[in-house]
């Protein structure tokens, strides 16, 4: 994350993203394939590192992103998809991986409060407590307990472009952004 100043003076925080190019590798059609997406890919690999498999695309990251029939004549394999398909203060919607917590306890990971830690109770400051009723025998489904924490998708939404670099494909984004530096976004307009 970064910070820049707006128009009016005021300090705006930023994170500022790499955005492609990406380029569009298959188009997927009703007739052919049953439904209607374009397959991009970005970031080359180098030569030496290619497998066999990868000759036709190579590519170190290939995502599917569906689309409207309409839209999908568009495209042509081979077509350039940049950070000039967004305009300065256009509102989007980022995608991607959070941070990985590790394994986690309740109070990190549903924020409980805790035990009380007097009166008779030790060693139980941190413990999530009786997990259920004597009856059903069994701990129920969706039950908060300790585990892995973060991992997961995550998408947020309404996050405003504050400026646009379009010689070095740089997006900054007002906000914080899911996932850790290095990690690949899916960014929409709304």
């Amino acid at each position: 994350m970064s910070q820049i100043f707006d128009r009016d003076g005021d300090i705006v925080p930023v994170t500022v993203i790499e955005a492609g190019p990406c380029f569009v590798t298959q188009i997927k059609t009703k007739e052919k394939d049953g439904y209607d997406s374009i397959q991009i890919g970005c970031e080359n690999i180098k030569e030496k590192k290619i497998k066999k498999t990868q000759k036709i695309k190579p590519y170190k990251w290939i995502r599917e992103i569906k689309v409207i029939a309409s839209e999908a004549g568009n495209f042509k394999i081979g077509d350039k998809i940049d950070v000039s398909v967004f305009k300065e203060g256009e509102k989007v919607k980022i995608s991607g991986t959070s941070r990985g917590k590790g394994f986690q306890g309740v109070v990190k990971r549903h924020h409980f409060k805790g035990g009380p830690a007097s009166h008779g109770h030790r060693h139980v400051l941190r413990r999530a407590g009786s997990i259920g009723t004597s009856f059903p025998e069994r701990v129920p489904k969706g039950r908060r307990m300790p585990g892995h924490t973060g991992m997961a998708s995550v998408t947020i939404r309404n996050l405003k472009i504050a400026t646009i670099d379009a010689e070095n494909n740089l997006l900054a984004i007002k906000g914080a952004v899911p996932g850790t530096k290095g990690a690949l976004l899916e960014i929409n307009s709304i």
